[in-house]
This record gives structure tokens, C-alpha cells and sequence, in this order.
């Protein structure tokens, strides 16, 4: 079975062999920190490193900046600071499981002294040295004894601009609606403001409501003065459709103003999920048809051409809580069409029915190792493991690129349409240092990404996103090894699945 890793290293956890899934290794000389006031943030080691994989280039030091990403950098420093005896982070208690609400990953509390000096924290001026180095490498300075023609940097670092561009969309929902493969300003106003509801909620008080109603108003302007331009985005099969949808979004919004008029706050979520559903499906009505063609070499394996929905029924145990879940999760194949099209096939097959949770670490839940010697699926009709490439859809690319990591093809800048950023994002699981061994295994993500927001993240890039849990996420915290997988059943989009080959007889 693939594993994860939390750090660049490679684990077995079975004997199968030493294969993972997660970090690919790129960097051995780096290792976990067991600094425990930051359980996975990455930290130099002191020793020299061992001889780079294949996949690396080399260089005369192992600890040229240029060999690195800024955030592969940047965060350890950010990690030092906030190591600090004057914000300790600890993963707080697990609460107990409740619908709808997403449980905290760590807190910050002011250890006491008598704790200061038994976990031997950073000093003061250890922290001004990590503030130092982190702006160093924002400003491109060699520091703290790098050469400064060590190699050059300007082709190998991203932006600051790209690194530091605000906190990342989380929201599973908006992910999925960012990454249609649509330009409609228009559709972009409404949605914006109405996603910012969820911000506004944050706020305490009646100031909240007070917020709220300012971004109604500007959704509901927006939508009157773009209507017209929003209608003319969408296919032209699919207009009658989008004319009443925007009716519904049009009456919505006005119920919604009601809703906070009459200071109703907790009426507001439900309604504003409600009008999301509305500006997703006018969305999609604006793809008209697949938008690109999958590579030959690809082109007979099972693709979704377009989204489907599932639902992920699991047997819970040890849970007085819960003993049934149910998880809906959105597969997007106009960004990952061979990857969402092979499971899809799979589920068609029943290949995950009865299969058990196989990890959950707090960091990943995964499954879909089979039993045997086989680490995926083997396709009656060749007697073999079915794989599929690599596959990642790059923000401003038309179609995806395969059979390579975008750290390989040197796209450093590049952000993924897919983000490792969604409670519960799902990807395939493959060989550590083999790029097209996906075949069945697969992942849902539960680590936080404050400090790895969207294209610093170091999945982002390296492992195929083809998804995401959109209801009931929360409770993937809850799984543990031996549940079971009941069955996973299609709701909608079957029919964009071409080449199904569990129609194959044999």
C-alpha cells in the first residue's frame, strides 16, 4: 500500500514494500522537526544530505537556496517564530463530532515559565534571526552565509505576490465553481459577494447582519446590471434553464434581504447556500461541451467529460456518535478527466464496496489498496494493474499536463485549479518516484493550509486533485482504520462517462 509521509521521507507500512504516496522526496536533506510546538512544519538538518533521486538536479551545496522553493524556505522561518515562548501551537482535544461545524486544528496559549525553560524554546534572538532570514529570501538577499553566486535565483523562486496573495478559498463548493472552465465577469460579481456571507457570519454581534446585508445588496445589484451578460455566457442549449434559475437566484436574494431585516442570523447560512447552488448550476451551463481533447495515448481510457456526484456511504465503528455517513463528494473531469473517469469506472464496478478504511493518520484518510500482492486495480481484460498518468490542470492552461510534477517541468509560478486547500480535497494515491502509478488507491486531505496556502502547497503540483467532499467533511476526521466502505453510488453525471469499461464483458 502507498503511504503518506508528514515530512520528505519515505515510510513502509507494509509489506508490500516501502512505497508513498506524498512528498516525493525531493529534498532528502530535509527532515521532520521534532520541535513539538510545530509537529510538521519542515526544518533543515544539520548534517549533509544524502545523494539527490533522480528526478533532482544537483549542486556543489546542499543548501543553495536556489535548490529550494521560497515556501519550502520561507514557512521553517515562519515555523521558528512562531515557536516562539510567546505563542506555543499545540493540536488542541478533538471535540466531538457535530454536523456543520469544522473542528479546530490547533490553538495558541501562553505557556508558563516553569514550561519555557523545560521545553527549551527559542530564544529572542533565534526568532529576529528567522524574521531576518524570511525577508532575506523575500527581498532575494543572500543571508546567513549563503554565496551569493550560489546559482541564479530569479528563474527558480516565484513571486512574493504569487506566495503572499491573501488567505485561500477553503470552501469546497467555491473551489469547484473557480474551476469551471468559464469567463462571465458578470456570473463572478454575484457570486463573490454571496461567498463573502460566510465572512461576514464571522463577525460578532449584530454587526454581522449588518455586513451580511451589504453583500446581498451587492450581489443583487450585480446580478441586475450583469443579467443580460450572464445570459449571453450560457449555452445555447442550456438558456431556458439558466433564464430560470436567475429568476430563483433573483427572488432568493430578496428573501435573503427579509432574512436579515429581520435580523434572523440563523437563517441566513441555509439561504445562502441555497443561492450558491443556484450561481454553480448557472455556471455550469455555461460550459458548452468538453473544452479540450485528452491526449491520444489517453484517449481509450475510461474520462469523465464533466462532473459527476457520488455518495460515499461508510459503517462507522467505536463512534456512539455516528454510526452511519454518508459523504457527497463532486468529481470535476474538466480538470482531471482520466483521473475522476477511472474512479468513476471503479465505483461502476463496485470495486470500493466492502473495502475497508485503510489510513487515517489525522493527516489523510485513504483506501483502495485490494487485497493481495496487487497495490491497484487489475483489469480483467489484460490480467494486469490498470494506471493512469499524472494529471494537473494548471490555472491558465487549456488542458491538463501529464506524466510529469510541475517541480519537473519547472513551473514553479504555476497555481493547480484543483487546490490541496478543501477539509477533505481528494486525490490519487501513487509510487513515490514513479509519476504514472496511480491506479485505485486514493486520499482525502484533512490537514489545514494556512501556512500552505494554494500554489505553496507541496502537493499542490505532484499528485492528481480529481475532487472534492462537499457535504458532511467534517465527519472524515471521525474514520478510523477498519471502517467500512458500504458502497459509493453515482447520483449524477454517469452519462458523461466515456470508454466505461466495466460495460466490458470479462
Amino acid at each position: 500500500m502507498y503511504t503518506t509521509v508528514s515530512a520528505i521521507q519515505r515510510i513502509p507500512i507494509s509489506n508490500k514494500g516501502e512505497k508513498c504516496f506524498a512528498y516525493p522526496c525531493p529534498y532528502p536533506h530535509q527532515r521532520l522537526s521534532t520541535n513539538s510546538h510545530s509537529p510538521r512544519l519542515i526544518h533543515l538538518t544539520k548534517k549533509p544530505p544524502s545523494p539527490l533521486p533522480s528526478q533532482c538536479s544537483t549542486s556543489p551545496s546542499p543548501f543553495t537556496p536556489s535548490l529550494l522553493p521560497l515556501s519550502d524556505l520561507l514557512l521553517p522561518s515562519m515555523a521558528a517564530a512562531l515557536a516562539s515562548p510567546r505563542c506555543c501551537c499545540r493540536p488542541s482535544p478533538r471535540p466531538s463530532a457535530s454536523r456543520g461545524r469544522r473542528r479546530p486544528v490547533a490553538r495558541c496559549a501562553l505557556p508558563s515559565d516553569h514550561d519555557d525553560e523545560k521545553r527549551n524554546s527559542f530564544s529572542w534572538k533565534e526568532c529576529a534571526i528567522s524574521v531576518a532570514l524570511s525577508a532575506g529570501l523575500i527581498t532575494g538577499t543572500p543571508t546567513l552565509g549563503w554565496s551569493a553566486h550560489a546559482s541564479p535565483l530569479e528563474p527558480v523562486l516565484p513571486d512574493v505576490s504569487v506566495l503572499i496573495s491573501g488567505p485561500p478559498i477553503k470552501d469546497p463548493g467555491a473551489l469547484l465553481r473557480y474551476a469551471l472552465p468559464i469567463d462571465n465577469k458578470a456570473v463572478r460579481e454575484v457570486q463573490k459577494p454571496l461567498e463573502d456571507i460566510t465572512d461576514s457570519l464571522k463577525i460578532a454581534g449584530v454587526r454581522a447582519l449588518d455586513s451580511v446585508e451589504r453583500n446581498v445588496r451587492q450581489a443583487s445589484r450585480a446580478l441586475s446590471n450583469g443579467r443580460n451578460l450572464i445570459l449571453d455566457g450560457l449555452a445555447e442549449s442550456k438558456r431556458a434553464n439558466g433564464e430560470e434559475l436567475l429568476d430563483k437566484l433573483a427572488v432568493g436574494l430578496d428573501e435573503l434581504q427579509r432574512i436579515v431585516e429581520d435580523r434572523n442570523r440563523d437563517a441566513v447560512a441555509p439561504k445562502q447556500k441555497e443561492l450558491l447552488q443556484y450561481v454553480g448550476t448557472v455556471e455550469e451551463d455555461m460550459v458548452d461541451g468538453f473544452p479540450f481533447e485528452v491526449p491520444e495515448e489517453y484517449s481509450n481510457m475510461p474520462l469523465l467529460k464533466g462532473r459527476a456526484t457520488v455518495d460515499m456511504k461508510v459503517k462507522i465503528k467505536d463512534n456512539p456518535n455516528v454510526e452511519d455517513c454518508v459523504f457527497r463528494i463532486v468529481l470535476d473531469g474538466y480538470n482531471a478527466p482520466v483521473t475522476a473517469g477511472n474512479f468513476l469506472d471503479l465505483v461502476e464496478r463496485k470495486f470500493y464496496d466492502g473495502m475497508e478504511i485503510q489510513r487515517s493518520d489525522g493527516f489523510v484518510v485513504q483506501t483502495g489498496d485490494p487485497e493481495g500482492p496487487a497495490e491497484g486495480f487489475i483489469d480483467p481484460s489484460t490480467g494486469k494493474v490498470r494506471t493512469i498518468p499524472l494529471e494537473i490542470m494548471v490555472d491558465g492552461d487549456k488542458a491538463p499536463v501529464y506524466g510529469e510534477t510541475l517541480e519537473e517541468l519547472g513551473r514553479y509560478k504555476a497555481q493547480t485549479k484543483l487546490p490541496f486547500n478543501a477539509f477533505g480535497t481528494m486525490a490519487m494515491a501513487r509510487d513515490e518516484f514513479d509519476d504514472n502509478s496511480a491506479s485505485s488507491q486514493i486520499f482525502w486531505l484533512l490537514k489545514e493550509s494556512e501556512l500552505t496556502p494554494s500554489n505553496a502547497n507541496i502537493l499542490d503540483g505532484r499528485y492528481s486533485v480529481f475532487g472534492y467532499v462537499t457535504e458532511n467533511e467534517d465527519y472524515l476526521a471521525d474514520l478510523k482504520v477498519g471502517d467500512v466502505i458500504e458502497s459509493i453510488q453515482v447520483v449524477s453525471g454517469l452519462d458523461n462517462l466515456a470508454n466505461p469499461s466495466y460495460k466490458i464483458v470479462g
